[in-house]
């Protein structure tokens, strides 16, 4: 029978007991703990049994979510946990983005197949190292590009592929950040700073650059891109904003990005992913722990370098073009494919405003739009659209099938959206049209 949570139709083969892959968790902040909340579901499939991390709490989560906790390894660094040897079949790569480079090779050295966090690292050397090291040793590395096993985009590029849009001619891409998430993330949080961060290019849509080489199915030979950073910076300051939101800020019933906010049930949600008491904390102690922490900073008087908006012009073979919008300034993303034969329009916009998800527009007259909706999972893994679920129920076959070079997101397939946000990310600061090599490995 088919596993709810596995999309696609996929259906297992419960004749033939399948290996348990052992996981461990190089990190475990909130990417590694959704991981491992789903791999515990699939007891079947994997076993937790390592976990590393220099805040004890978030070792004894994932301990918890595992079959025998009291076998499970915890640690306080990746690097001790890689001292004592190979941890597990699956290292689940979940540290900061400086961090990739160093954890993925080490991991594979010890003969490890890797669960890698976007981006591969936030450096083009870097990336390619990695794939070096992958190729050297013959290891297996899954990219978590999740978007790529959502229902929605799974339906885009059966779409598309079917031939009902024709040839794809150009394509708009658009990702709304959200502004609280900009502030939460990319201005008072770990992307802050491009130095020991990565680009917003690569940080935030290092996705949509995979969406877009993926449903366009075609090499990008060339990028072209302008952004800054406007909004957040100390000259739109409000009058009077001290340092930090909890040091008594005039407008904060007015400022929308008030830190005190995070005791309210949303911004609780976003606070769990860097405070670990988010959930059970009294609004005092919340406040307490914002008086110190870079998340009570004013919104306005931060360190922060990378960009809240930036456009890219690409351009494919075949004279295939597409444009791709990140704003701080709006919620979700939309993507318009223009074809010879339609237009498939869908996202966030089409499903607030049309009550679907997807609205394809054949060309013609008296021609008639059809709205597609798409089933997305609810509850518990939602996130992404269902694409961490959906990375997850198909992580053991990809892992474990005979053809290595089936990997839907592999490191090989990755390294192409790596390349064009790299390229944008040029562009923007040099102003100028970046060539992309499509012949480099």
């Amino acid at each position: 029978p088919a596993h709810p949570c596995l999309p696609f139709g996929l259906v297992l083969n419960l004749a033939t007991p399948m290996r348990r892959l052992t996981l461990a968790f190089c990190g475990c902040g909130s990417r590694a703990r959704t991981y491992a909340g789903i791999a515990a579901e699939m007891p079947d499939r994997f076993a937790l049994v390592a976990g590393a991390d220099p805040v004890e709490g978030r070792v004894e989560f994932i301990r918890g979510k595992s079959d025998r906790p009291a076998d499970f390894q915890g640690f306080a660094s990746a690097e001790a946990m890689f001292a004592a040897g190979k941890p597990a079949d699956v290292v689940i790569i979940g540290t900061q983005d400086a961090q990739h480079r160093d954890h993925a090779i080490r991991a594979m050295e010890l003969g490890c197949d890797l669960l890698l966090e976007k981006p591969i690292a936030n450096r083009l050397e870097d990336v390619l190292a990695v794939q070096a090291a992958a190729r050297r040793l013959g290891r297996r590395v899954v990219v978590c590009h999740v978007l790529r096993y959502t229902p929605f985009y799974a339906q885009v590029e059966s779409l598309l592929r079917s031939g009902v849009v024709g040839e794809i001619v150009t394509a708009n891409f658009i990702e709304g950040v959200q502004p609280w998430h900009q502030a939460h993330s990319f201005v008072r949080g770990h992307w802050a700073n491009e130095s020991k961060s990565s680009p917003m290019i690569l940080a935030k849509s290092c996705h949509d650059m995979d969406l877009l080489a993926w449903l366009i199915n075609r090499p990008c030979l060339a990028v072209s891109s302008h952004g800054a950073l406007t909004q957040f910076t100390a000259a739109h300051a409000p009058a009077g904003a001290p340092a930090r939101c909890t040091d008594g800020c005039p407008v904060a019933s007015q400022c929308p990005y008030d830190a005190h906010r995070y005791a309210q049930p949303g911004g609780r949600r976003w606070l769990g992913m860097v405070y670990d008491r988010a959930k059970e904390a009294t609004d005092e102690e919340i406040f307490t722990w914002l008086r110190t922490s870079p998340w009570g900073r004013c919104a306005f008087r931060c360190d922060n370098d990378v960009v809240d908006h930036q456009v890219l012009a690409l351009k494919f073979t075949g004279e295939v073009t597409a444009t791709f919008t990140m704003t701080a300034f709006d919620d979700g993303r939309q993507l318009e494919i223009f074809g010879t034969k339609g237009v498939l329009r869908g996202g966030a916009f089409v499903k607030k405003h049309l009550g679907c998800d997807l609205v394809f527009t054949p060309h013609g007259w008296n021609q008639t739009a059809e709205k597609i909706t798409v089933e997305t999972p609810t509850g518990g893994y939602a996130g992404h659209g269902g694409g961490d679920a959906g990375l997850m129920a198909t992580l053991h076959a990809e892992l474990t099938g005979a053809d290595a070079s089936a990997l839907r997101t592999s490191l090989e397939v990755s390294i192409q959206s790596h390349r064009m946000a790299f390229a944008a990310e040029t562009s923007r600061k040099e102003g100028r049209t970046v060539v992309i090599e499509t012949s480099a490995g």
